[in-house]
């Protein structure tokens, strides 16, 4: 079979584009001694391997090496990758004029190998160059393995930061940064382990995915079972038959390409309207009217609802079905009553649901300045992520921990460098300062950075995001949060196996 390669979350484009005195002797040390590694398991207050050592029955890790930096950073930084004992590849970045502080940063996806990408971690350095030429150190976990597992990857984020500790020492201040799925990663690693004092000191969440696993995918789920109805190719009649939460069956040999043919026989997607058979450009409005998917990223949605979510049904979680649309009513086509008379239909299984919630959902319980930024008109992760993250918060009581901005932009991966820059300047005052920034004082700051990039600054101080059922149509029971309360994971933790396994 053919793995498609393909994010799930993230596209991953090529971005366009001073220290205290213990940086001479940390950079010095890199060149005569090695780097230890530790263990990614999740680390405890107490018990925890010490850093640079890893866990009893772990392999030692290879060590790292000087590497090419990304052009926009040859001549501003060090560069340095390697693997740990989990088998994740990383990335580290030290500026030659660094400011002390450290970002560690979680990418998104997921991707979907059998193992850990080692470019992953260096494409995202060289996408958000900009925070290493605004004087931050830079550190980047390529994760042990492709497929679903936001505890896991928040993990091997924590081990990047430890390794990074261990040849540097501790950081002034070390910051979180999540993009897209990476953003539900970093939410995750800071509810585990930013309590521990001295790890983290803030958070900064890009274009998040932060509905959590068991609601964030709900319109996938939807989108699924309304592209079936329509297209009756994805099973074709002729092959096959599987329930439509598995995504794609055990063992089909279905490639990217073949699904994108598939979409493109039914609904004409990737033709002019003129091109398009009257059936054609009937089922792709049907489609998108119903599910409320952009076209423009309609191919890579129906992507995830099949390649993803078969890692997560038949890799993760065994065979079980985390999902459900009963009680979900549709509207928007040419024939809501025939459209609701046809979908499939499901329920989850109550343990498979509950160990996708267990790994993925966030109970808000942050004790950390979280800073988001989000573009209104993303296409893939939308907009109303903000709004269950915010709502996640505060059903916590720690929303005023959490400052949201917003960019009148159309894009998932690449924001303005002007804004990236900004974003991490906001969230290092308000560490320093104690105080917290509104959206309005952040747009204002955005000029002087903006002086250097020139690519812009585009922030809707006023905007709010709707809530995330205006744009997810609830399953019953689905509209208070948390979605996982502390208390719940507090009491699944103690169930053995719980969760996906590394």
């Amino acid at each position: 079979m053919t793995t498609p390669p393909a994010p799930a979350h993230d596209t991953r484009p090529t971005h366009r584009r001073s220290r205290p005195a213990v940086v001479a002797a940390a950079l010095a040390a890199v060149f005569l001694g090695t780097l230890g590694n530790v263990s990614a398991a999740p680390a405890r207050a107490a018990g925890e391997p010490p850093a640079g050592q890893p866990a009893a029955g772990q392999p030692a890790a290879g060590q790292p090496s000087v590497a090419d930096c990304p052009p926009a950073l040859a001549e501003k930084a060090t560069c340095y990758t390697g693997q740990d004992a989990s088998g994740a590849y990383y990335t580290m970045a030290v500026p030659h004029r660094w400011n002390g502080s450290l970002v560690v940063h979680a990418h998104g996806g997921p991707d979907l190998g059998d193992a850990s990408d080692p470019a992953r971690s260096t494409e995202d350095l060289e996408r958000w160059a900009v925070m290493v030429d605004q004087g931050y150190a830079w550190a980047a976990s390529s994760y042990r393995r492709g497929g679903y597992g936001a505890r896991m990857a928040a993990a091997d984020t924590e081990n990047v930061r430890r390794l990074f500790t261990h040849r540097f020492g501790r950081p002034e201040h070390t910051y979180l940064h999540g993009q897209s799925w990476g953003g539900n990663v970093a939410a995750k690693a800071a509810e585990t382990y930013g309590r521990r004092p001295g790890a983290y000191d803030g958070v900064l969440l890009t274009n998040g995915v932060l509905g959590g696993g068991s609601r964030g995918y709900d319109y996938r789920v939807d989108l699924r079972v309304v592209y079936q109805y329509y297209c009756h190719n994805h099973p074709r009649p002729s092959e096959p038959q599987y329930p439509l939460w598995q995504g794609l069956r055990p063992g089909s040999t279905m490639t990217t390409a073949g699904l994108r043919a598939r979409l493109q026989e039914c609904t004409g997607y990737a033709a002019e309207p003129a091109d398009r058979t009257r059936a054609q450009q009937r089922n792709l409005d049907d489609i998108l009217a119903v599910t409320g998917i952009p076209e423009r990223t309609l191919e890579s949605h129906l992507r995830f609802a099949t390649f993803t979510f078969r890692d997560i049904v038949t890799n993760r979680l065994g065979g079980r079905n985390p999902w459900s649309n009963r009680g979900v009513r549709y509207s928007g086509s040419h024939d809501d009553k025939a459209l609701n008379a046809g979908v499939e239909r499901f329920s989850a299984d109550p343990t498979a649901r509950r160990d996708l919630s267990w790994d993925s959902d966030l109970t808000g319980r942050v004790s950390l300045p979280v800073l988001t930024l989000h573009a209104i008109d993303d296409p893939t992760a939308f907009v109303e992520h903000e709004a269950a993250y915010r709502a996640t918060l505060r059903g916590a009581g720690r929303d005023r921990n959490l400052v949201q901005t917003f960019t009148r932009e159309h894009e998932h991966s690449s924001l303005s460098d002007s804004e990236y820059a900004t974003s991490i300047s906001a969230l290092d005052s308000w560490v320093r300062t104690g105080r917290r920034p509104s959206p309005r004082s952040i747009a204002d700051s955005c000029a002087a950075f903006d002086a250097t990039y020139g690519e812009g600054c585009f922030y809707d101080p006023g905007f709010r995001p709707s809530p995330y059922a205006s744009r997810v149509r609830p399953r019953p029971g689905g509209l208070a949060w948390p979605a996982m309360t502390a208390a719940q994971e507090r009491a699944w933790s103690r169930i053995e196996g719980v969760g996906i396994e590394p």
